[in-house]
């Protein structure tokens, strides 16, 4: 009896000890050494001295730094209004500047402050830094959208254990509903927030409140339609999309260039960093890259009606199956039962 139970203990302890190796191995991966990794950045000027600059810095970086030159100041400020640069130095011998949009990245422009104090130090000659964007009042680093990111995401994967664990014996229509539903008020939470309590957001507050219903519904019809199949792994699956591989690769803690090749190429299509550049386009940057970053919420939001309708025909098919009303209503054993409560606390 007691080499049952314990054996029934190291059982439960599994789904624990996996999120405690799956959380360091995302999030040493991706932060433990931040460091510039094809950091693109421009120097501004088309004369022979411009240009060597931009040569000795390039050759100097190698795949650390991505370095052009680009004529005038205004075209630099252009381009770190789109998005295509992390900074950009206007040489002067006596005042020095550097161009940078902190409201993309506070910690991308700290890096590429990095690297042209160094270039001014060598002319004994202080830098200048302007910001060519500006933060909200309650937000000066413009990193309160990726804890809004992070709020949004516990109430969505934490309710699909909920709907999951409570709400088995319901069609999935009726869990979809749910989903929604709750979504919304996930999204609404999340409004309330970032809005009037702390000023995060303030303007487009109705933009980013979609984004955040769209973001929201797309982990719970990915939730509700794995649970399916995973029944109590789901919580662990919805970490790892949803916590592990999200918000480490969202560009909220550090962007792109200053990750591994593996996490920058999440960023471009993960669904975290669909919401936090989605919306730092829409509160800081004119909407330039929106399109693209609503884009891949709708299809990840998609993607969770897709795998709810499969999982439907795959409880249909399981149904039919079944010896007939009265299996039904058996009650689950114990150990399923608890199994499944483990959901509802493994947020």
């Amino acid at each position: 009896m007691a080499s049952h139970q314990i054996r029934h203990v190291v059982t439960h302890l599994l789904t624990p000890l996996l999120m405690c190796l799956g959380m360091g191995l995302a999030y040493l991966g991706a932060f433990h050494q931040p460091e510039p990794n094809h950091l693109a950045v421009a120097v501004v000027g088309d004369s022979a001295q411009v240009k060597v600059l931009a040569q000795t810095m390039k050759d100097k970086g190698g795949n650390a730094l991505d370095v052009i030159t680009v004529p005038t100041r205004d075209d630099a400020i252009s381009q770190l209004r789109h998005r295509d640069l992390a900074g950009a130095y206007v040489p002067d011998p006596q005042k020095p500047e550097l161009l940078v949009a902190k409201a993309g990245s506070d910690t991308t422009a700290m890096a590429a402050e990095a690297v042209f104090g160094q270039v001014a130090g060598l002319q004994n000659a202080p830098l200048t830094v302007t910001d060519v964007t500006t933060p909200a009042p309650g937000d000066p680093t413009a990193q309160g959208i990726f804890f809004l990111l992070v709020a949004l995401s516990i109430g969505s994967y934490g309710s699909v254990a909920a709907i999951g664990a409570a709400g088995a014996g319901l069609s999935m229509r009726v869990r979809g509903l749910l989903g929604l539903v709750t979504s919304l008020l996930v999204s609404l939470i999340g409004l309330a927030l970032s809005g009037p309590i702390f000023q995060v957001v303030d303007h487009d507050a109705a933009g980013i409140w979609a984004m955040s219903w769209l973001y929201s519904a797309g982990i719970l019809a990915i939730g509700i339609g794995a649970h399916t199949f995973l029944k109590r792994w789901t919580t662990l699956a919805m970490m790892v999309l949803f916590v592990m591989l999200n918000f480490t690769s969202s560009g909220g803690v550090y962007g792109p260039w200053l990750q591994n090749d593996f996490f920058g190429t999440l960023h471009h299509f993960w669904n975290g960093a669909g919401f936090v550049e989605g919306a730092r386009s829409l509160l800081y940057f004119d909407g330039v890259g929106f399109g693209g970053r609503i884009s891949s919420l709708i299809l990840w939001f998609a993607a969770g009606l897709a795998l709810m309708a499969v999982a439907a025909l795959a409880e249909k098919r399981q149904a039919a199956k079944e010896l007939g009303p009265r299996h039904a209503a058996v009650p689950k054993p114990a150990e399923q039962a608890e199994e499944e409560m483990e959901e509802t606390v493994g947020v």
